[in-house]
């Protein structure tokens, strides 16, 4: 198979969908791998790190597009990347529909084949694709949160730990998922006063059992979330609905009841924000004030740390993308129940039924389209 590995195009998005160790088991099992020139370099992996892995590496672009049949990327495509698509290539890269009305449109008429790491599943129920980025993101909330606590960045100027004789910052993470417990992790490492609020009882035994206490665990109410925002230094949203829309959980109404200065990161932000005053942001310009309160919703917050989240996304990754080259993509997900939830959308058709829902679309049902 012809698979070709674009370099990232949207802002300050610096990882890279396959590595020269991925590129040498492709070739090895005697696929074609193509390489935009520079596409690595970003994560510390060089033109010559792939070709002596058995890639071939391709300055022009468009060249590059046309001739893959497999495209591998970790970002939504760009609109000038879905120019690109032809019903000819099946396309797998992280998607998020839900929040992109224009993008799924955009891939519904391009006819191409678009398959999303977010929502493959596991036996457990687990998201595999989504957990090691979302393992980066909430490890890195933290560290922007604090950042932008501080007063030069328009925070109000609290550090997190505290010092002896000055009580700690309050955190408050909403999610008890993959995303916030490591955001829990980090902040209580820093030694701030830590509160995870979830809706699952069982989640949140595990948490209080796995933690000792030292992290609070409270069950999400309207009441406790009010709470928490009256309270709390930095939020931290990290609710996840798999491949649907973010729930709005903090109102713009709800902002003048903070601190001023105190601090929203959206983990969520990639699926909608699960606040109501979220917008994307870039690295370039992570941060933005509503009503004295600092937002950071950055929708790439791992392309920041590319070489470790290249390495543990492509860890992940690698066994999916080697039976859509041995198989091709309808036998490969027809082989694998788990892997057939990442068909989003296919000839013009949605596939997954809670991006459909979201723009009042039909939606088509996958096995039926693997088993055409």
């Amino acid at each position: 198979m012809e698979i070709a590995v674009p370099k990232e195009i949207k802002n300050h998005e610096y990882r890279v969908a396959l590595t020269p160790t991925g590129a040498r088991e492709l070739t090895g099992r005697g696929h074609t791998v193509w390489i935009q020139a520079g596409a690595g370099e970003g994560a510390g992996f060089s033109d010559s790190d792939y070709e002596a892995a058995g890639a071939k590496v391709e300055a022009d672009v468009e060249a590059l597009w046309q001739n893959a049949e497999l495209i591998l990327k970790v970002k939504e495509p760009q609109s000038e990347e879905v120019a690109r698509l032809t019903p000819n290539h099946t396309l797998f890269t992280y998607l998020h529909l839900a929040a992109e009305e224009t993008l799924t449109k955009g891939l519904m008429a391009s006819g191409a084949t678009c398959i999303a790491y977010e929502t493959i599943t596991d036996v457990r129920g687990g998201l595999p694709l989504l957990a090691p980025m979302s393992t980066v993101a909430g490890r890195m909330a933290v560290q922007a949160g604090a950042h932008s606590l501080e007063k030069a960045q328009g925070g109000s100027g609290v550090l997190l730990p505290g010092v002896p004789g000055v009580a700690p910052g309050k955190v408050t993470v909403i999610g008890g998922g993959v995303v916030g417990e490591n955001a829990a992790r980090m902040a209580l490492g820093l030694g701030a006063d830590v509160t995870i609020l979830d809706k699952s009882i069982a989640r949140l035994e595990v948490l209080d059992d796995r933690y000792q206490g030292r992290i609070r665990t409270v069950y999400s109410t309207a009441d406790a979330l009010d709470q928490a925002v009256k309270e709390s230094d930095l939020i931290i949203g990290a609710v996840l609905i798999p491949g649907a829309a973010a729930p709005k959980l903090v109102t713009r109404a709800m902002l003048v009841d903070m601190q001023p200065g105190s601090v929203l990161v959206d983990v969520a932000i990639d699926q909608g924000g699960c606040f109501e005053t979220s917008k994307p942001t870039t690295h370039a310009e992570p941060t933005y004030i509503v009503d004295g309160i600092v937002h950071y919703c950055v929708a790439n917050m791992p392309g920041a740390v590319a070489r470790t989240s290249t390495l543990g996304l492509t860890n992940a990754t690698l066994p999916f993308v080697l039976a859509l080259a041995d198989k091709g993509w309808q036998r490969a997900l027809k082989d694998d129940p788990h892997f057939l939830p990442g068909l989003n959308i296919h000839g013009g058709q949605v596939t997954y039924h809670a991006v459909a829902e979201a723009f009042g679309l039909e939606s088509a049902d996958p096995a039926s389209v693997v088993a055409r």
